[in-house]
């Protein structure tokens, strides 16, 4: 059994900050690569944020620069620190991890945490 538990979301003014975690737990191992999405109502799931096993990070356009990924490989966590924030910046941030566990390679999703971000 493997579980992504998020936390960290909530409600901020416009230009605040919030840092979201996720942790994974269970028989999952050598972990590739984590990633934060988020999806607006009525809107597509989108790619926050990725990082790789080896550190290369990469974000969509529009939280270049105001948002930074990180992992904690002990902790099996990511983190994402989202500054400047925006209203378009609301949506339910998921988690995602890529990971072995012994049934082989599997793709994890946490439970959602809500940002909203208002003025």
């Amino acid at each position: 059994q493997v579980q992504l538990v998020e936390s960290g979301g909530g409600l901020v003014q416009v230009g605040g900050s919030l840092r979201l975690s996720c942790a994974a737990s269970g028989s999952i191992f050598s972990i590739r690569t984590m990633g934060w999405y988020r999806q607006a109502p009525g809107k597509q799931r989108e790619l926050v944020a990725v990082i790789t096993s080896g550190g290369i990070t990469n974000y969509v356009d529009s939280v270049k620069g105001r948002f930074t990924i990180s992992r904690d490989n002990a902790k099996k966590s990511v983190y994402l620190q989202m500054n400047s924030l925006k209203p378009e910046d609301t949506a339910v941030y998921y988690c995602n991890v890529e990971g072995f566990t012994v049934a082989g390679l599997n793709e994890y999703w946490g439970q959602g945490t809500q940002v909203t971000v208002s003025s």
